[in-house]
């Protein structure tokens, strides 16, 4: 299923990848993308663009699988180690490790088809919700 399909909102870029969900659950997300030439580098594996994209994407939908009011997550720091050549399809894992009131901290890394690792990454993000999408904190109790 599409990105945009899974969170009700257009993701277009992810879509243009062709960014696929293999699985969601609160705090883990698991996408994956068949790489194509057309997102290659001159080396012919995955420009490093789009595995920085397919990372970064699994950590915001693990971001918002937190919290049934999301309507999305903006980044607000992304870190990438880039770790070997991302040929075939890759899938990303992405993985909630704390949810907070305003930003949400996650981890994950993306994998070639025989498992081998092609990039880790740490990323905190802003949860966006209410029902436009802007952020709005959690009513105080």
């Amino acid at each position: 299923m599409s990105v945009s399909r899974t969170i009700g909102r257009q993701v277009p870029f992810a879509d243009l990848l062709g960014v696929e969900v293999e699985h969601s659950q609160p705090g883990l997300a698991r996408l994956a993308l068949a790489v194509r030439p057309e997102l290659c580098n001159s080396f012919g594996a995955a420009h490093g663009g789009v595995i920085t994209t397919l990372a970064d994407v699994a950590l915001a939908l693990a971001a918002i699988t937190q919290d049934r009011t999301a309507h999305g997550a903006q980044t607000v720091d992304l870190t990438i180690s880039f770790i070997g050549p991302g040929k075939g399809r890759l899938v990303a894992e992405g993985r909630c490790l704390r949810a907070g009131v305003s930003l949400t901290f996650c981890e994950g890394e993306v994998r070639d088809a025989e498992g081998g690792l092609v990039a880790k990454a740490l990323g905190t993000f802003r949860v966006r919700r209410g029902p436009s999408g802007d952020a709005v904190a959690p009513a105080k109790r």
